[in-house]
């Protein structure tokens, strides 16, 4: 890399960095709430977990029940161990108190309401500091993808009903009604609408209500 191509890219590290740290984009959140974690099991981390800023620097576990993303996840040795397994049988896999943190970041929206519910049961024993859960906010239609038949939606999880467990919750993803299934800006032209969208996330962080998405962290006391 000559003298120009690594100011260059200083510079455009720069730039993201400051982009990052305006829009308090979800990285940027996680990146806070797990800054103090040595361990963190990661369920239904998928084939590119959110966590991956943290490989090499604390001890990563990854479970997922399909296979094929555990196989791209090892490619990108993102974790430290990994288990293909159903995430319900966790408790059978792990102890109590031993993580950190436990996290399921776009998981629980996949599973029945019954099942959510008794996963975030277990993570919660699981966990010795923390559990984070990151969701859309509400019921958001989400179909088959991507020959996964997990990636579909079958619940919805609100603002009030995650307060109501104890946890804090954040607002992600900017006003709710600009994005739709999978994310996608709804409107056109969606270069402005997508600028609009990262724009009121700054507003609506606090606002989580009216949020695309919710973080929700629970500090184990």
């Amino acid at each position: 890399m000559n003298k120009v191509q690594k100011l260059l890219s200083q510079i455009f590290l720069k730039i993201k960095k400051f982009y990052h740290s305006f829009f308090y984009d979800y990285t940027f959140e996680l990146k806070k709430v797990l800054k103090n974690c040595n361990s963190v099991l990661d369920v239904g981390c998928g084939k590119s977990s959110p966590v991956q800023f943290l490989s090499g620097k604390c001890y990563l576990v990854g479970v997922d029940s399909f296979k094929i993303s555990i196989n791209k996840s090892k490619n990108k040795n993102i974790h430290n161990k990994y288990y293909v397994m159903n995430v319900m049988n966790i408790n059978k896999k792990f102890k109590d108190n031993s993580f950190d943190c436990v996290v399921a970041l776009d998981l629980i929206e996949h599973l029945e309401k019954k099942d959510g519910e008794k996963l975030i049961k277990m993570m919660e024993k699981i966990a010795r500091k923390k559990i984070v859960i990151f969701t859309p906010n509400g019921f958001l239609e989400q179909k088959v993808y991507d020959n996964n038949q997990f990636q579909k939606h079958k619940s919805g999880w609100t603002v009030s009903e995650m307060r109501k467990k104890g946890y804090d919750v954040i607002g992600i993803g900017g006003y709710k009604k600009l994005r739709g299934e999978f994310a996608q800006i709804k409107y056109s032209p969606k270069t402005f609408w997508g600028l609009i969208s990262n724009l009121s996330q700054k507003i609506f962080k606090n606002f989580p209500k009216y949020s695309f998405q919710i973080l929700c962290i629970k500090i184990k006391k």
